[in-house]
């Protein structure tokens, strides 16, 4: 919280992640014993940070095409401040991948099964769960094999993320603008060209860090107000 209040912002919302149905080696999201702490932590940091900084206790759901109802019951047993929304696991023969790790494994994993494939795959669930999940915002739309240097977007890529981006709008659904991108690619995620897209669209944009160390709250948020049109 320092860190957010030495960034001089005003409000700051944590998403923790939450999955389900994932068979993966290791586990990087909370369980529902963990999500019961949190809050409760969430309220007190808001006490103690009450009149310096806002603070919202919020969950980043991972799609599961083949588990969404399961999401939807758990969301409904806690009161979150923000539902984002983001797919990160793909089910393969055997267990899932992970399709925006850097480690070698997944990459040879995701080439083996075919970077189109894993891409119509990824947008085909996100357009699956947007339908179901009570989400408020989707987050690094467009972060798919980030690390996968044998893969690149094409029109028919950015034509569906169009596409999610109509879905969005028509149920309010915010787009995240995550400046973690800055970092890896020297742009956020999504592309500049699909904010712009999203703007003339209508579709709301929010502001995310992706902040895993302190010293990444808010980083490089002095650079949006230039993507706006």
């Amino acid at each position: 919280m320092q860190a957010a209040v030495a960034a001089k912002l005003k409000k700051i919302i944590f998403l923790e992640h939450y999955e389900t149905g994932v068979q993966y080696f290791e586990s990087t999201w909370l369980t529902e014993a963990d999500f019961v702490y949190y809050h409760q932590e969430g309220r007190r940091l808001a006490d103690k940070y009450q009149g310096i900084i806002e603070i919202g206790a919020g969950v980043e759901v991972g799609a599961n095409p083949d588990h969404l109802q399961e999401s939807v019951d758990f969301l409904k047993k806690f009161t979150w401040d923000r539902i984002g929304l983001s797919y990160h696991y793909l089910k393969t023969d055997d267990d899932h991948v992970n399709m925006v790790s850097r480690r070698p494994a997944s990459i040879a994993l995701m080439e083996k099964i075919g970077v189109d494939n894993v891409a119509t795959a990824y947008f085909d669930g996100l357009k699956k769960a947007l339908d179901v999940v009570p989400a408020d915002v989707v987050c690094h739309l467009d972060a798919v094999m980030r690390h996968c240097s044998s893969f690149s977007f094409t029109d028919d890529h950015f034509a569906s993320m169009v596409d999610i981006l109509a879905l969005m709008r028509e149920r309010n659904i915010a787009l995240e603008v995550n400046t973690s991108g800055f970092v890896l690619r020297g742009e956020p995620f999504p592309s500049l060209r699909v904010i712009k897209e999203a703007q003339q669209m209508g579709v709301r944009l929010v502001a995310g860090s992706d902040a895993h160390r302190p010293e990444d709250v808010g980083r490089y948020f002095d650079r949006l107000p230039e993507l706006l049109v």
